[in-house]
């Protein structure tokens, strides 16, 4: 009898012992799965967080390229549109008051007008040429590019050598317009910062993608430390980018010029 009780006691003692370290395990799935699950939400946050921040950036980014090209266009129009017609204006109101002009200072003073005039108009046709370039709403991408590298070369400042394949129609015209803004941009830091005697631009299909590879022998810079020295060219860049739902990775090392790879 006693002997089976001591078994029946040793019965329950392994049942309970089991029952305890089934509950152990539940809780500690349990508590796997909670910190598991707690953890990826945790990510997925951060990510959500890091997302915003970076479209927080590219938007302000936006923001201010734009302030700054209108404050751009605001100041051409005042230096080269203002004051030049303003002078028109002072030369055609002395001719209209002043009584005792002779034909020789009246000739000269039409022939000053209609060459102010004519720069002008010139000015206008620049302006506008900066806010939409005409061959690119007329001609596409491509001609306008190869128009944007010729006009780099003919400065004689630097040397551009471009391979470009585009398919008219491949973007729509606004997107067509941030690609022309991207490489110009590019090429006015070569010029501007880097110093670049140099440069070679290929853009071309590539899968389904569209493939933009820009490298010059300008200064070149510290890609580590790229976050400190980024400036409105960059940002802008990035932000054109990001709008057309790009890539865009940089190569650089100082004195051995920049590298840009941008997939569209």
């Amino acid at each position: 009898m006693n002997s089976l009780l001591i078994e029946d006691n040793g019965v329950i003692t392994v049942v309970i012992f089991g029952v305890i370290l089934l509950l152990v395990m539940a809780l500690t799935l349990i508590l796997f799965f909670y910190l598991s699950r707690k953890k990826i939400i945790q990510k997925e946050l951060e990510k959500k967080t890091l997302e915003l921040n970076h479209q927080k950036e590219m938007l302000e980014a936006t923001i201010v390229a734009q302030e700054a090209e209108r404050n751009r266009i605001a100041q051409d129009l005042h230096d080269a549109i203002s004051a030049k017609l303003n002078v028109v204006s002072l030369s055609a109101n002395f001719l209209l008051e002043e009584e005792n002009i002779s034909s020789k200072e009246t000739e000269e003073i039409i022939t000053h007008m209609l060459r102010v005039t004519n720069k002008t108009i010139e000015s206008s046709r620049k302006i506008a040429h900066n806010l939409l370039p005409p061959i690119l709403e007329k001609f596409g991408l491509g001609a306008a590019l190869e128009e944007l590298c010729d006009e780099f070369s003919n400065s004689k400042k630097v040397n551009v050598t471009s391979h470009i394949e585009y398919n008219v129609g491949a973007l729509t015209q606004d997107n067509e317009l941030h690609v022309f803004r991207i490489v110009q941009e590019l090429m006015n830091n070569s010029l501007r910062h880097g110093k670049a005697k140099s440069i070679e631009l290929n853009f071309k299909a590539q899968n389904k993608n569209l493939s933009l590879s820009y490298r010059d022998n300008g200064k070149g810079f510290d890609v580590n430390e790229i976050g400190t020295q980024k400036g409105l060219g960059l940002r802008n860049i990035e932000s054109r980018v990001s709008l057309l739902k790009g890539t865009i990775a940089y190569t650089s090392e100082p004195s051995k010029g920049v590298n840009v790879e941008i997939t569209i």
